[in-house]
């Protein structure tokens, strides 16, 4: 296929392996689709600081979309763009949050993550912090789906999830999706010319909205539903599949 310009990868449970690990047969695929001329971009829920390691280890000196589009860079180093959470919004996920003690809960500012276990570091002071996504993590459904039910009722945010255990809050219109057009608009591409790959709820929109879009092998089902392409899973050397099957192929 050869108008795609720009490959757009999710990282946990798409370009990563169960193990966190970038395959050898992943990484030897992304180099030959940047020798051919192709982008190959992160757009991941993680943030800059976690997702940056895997993005040297590739020698990748390409855009990246974190924190499911919060922030964009047009390299590693270089922020293009980024899109703040107020901190009134914070501090209500959070209240929400404490009425279910049971429910293990995370956020991510400019200069780091907070989560359940260390949030009293910042507790006193939620306003000197700039926040970016904030996240909930819990196994028991029905306290899932009553988080959910309260916090979409109140309008105002981007809710997906990263895998179904969990819900990430971003500002509302803030997604891989629309990090993608904004770097397709820097960059000169159509999304047309975009393959998006992932496995979650926070990847669909991109999936959606690319030239082709591709679910995980592994991708939960209303991801496989709404790709073009079902592809194998994170096990299986998934992105070394798409480039050498649907990117570089002829």
């Amino acid at each position: 296929m050869g108008s795609i310009k720009l490959v757009a990868l999710d990282m946990d449970g798409t370009l990563l392996n169960d193990r966190q690990e970038v395959s050898k047969e992943n990484a030897k695929w992304i180099r030959k689709a940047l020798d051919a001329g192709i982008i190959v971009s992160f757009a991941t829920g993680r943030g800059y600081d976690s997702a940056l390691p895997y993005a040297e280890q590739l020698g990748l000196e390409t855009p990246m979309i974190t924190v499911n589009g919060g922030e964009i860079w047009t390299r590693p180093q270089v922020l293009h763009q980024r899109t703040l959470m107020s901190v009134s919004v914070v501090e209500r996920l959070h209240e929400v949050a404490l009425r279910y003690p049971e429910c293990w809960y995370w956020a991510y500012t400019t200069m780091g993550v907070y989560n359940k276990e260390n949030w009293s570091k910042i507790a006193g002071d939620l306003s000197a912090q700039h926040w970016l996504k904030f996240g909930y993590y819990t196994e028991d459904k029905p306290m899932l789906e009553a988080i959910l039910k309260e916090t979409s009722s109140w309008g105002g945010l981007e809710i997906t999830n990263s895998s179904s255990s969990n819900l990430e809050m971003n500002p509302e219109g803030v997604s891989k999706a629309s990090a993608l057009r904004e770097l397709c608009s820097v960059l000169g591409i159509e999304m047309s010319e975009v393959a998006a790959m992932g496995d979650s709820l926070n990847d669909i929109a991109m999936i959606r909205e690319a030239g082709l879009g591709v679910a995980m092998g592994n991708a939960q089902d209303e991801v496989k539903a709404a790709a073009d392409v079902v592809g194998v899973s994170n096990e299986e050397d998934a992105v070394a599949y798409l480039i050498q099957n649907h990117i570089l192929k002829g």
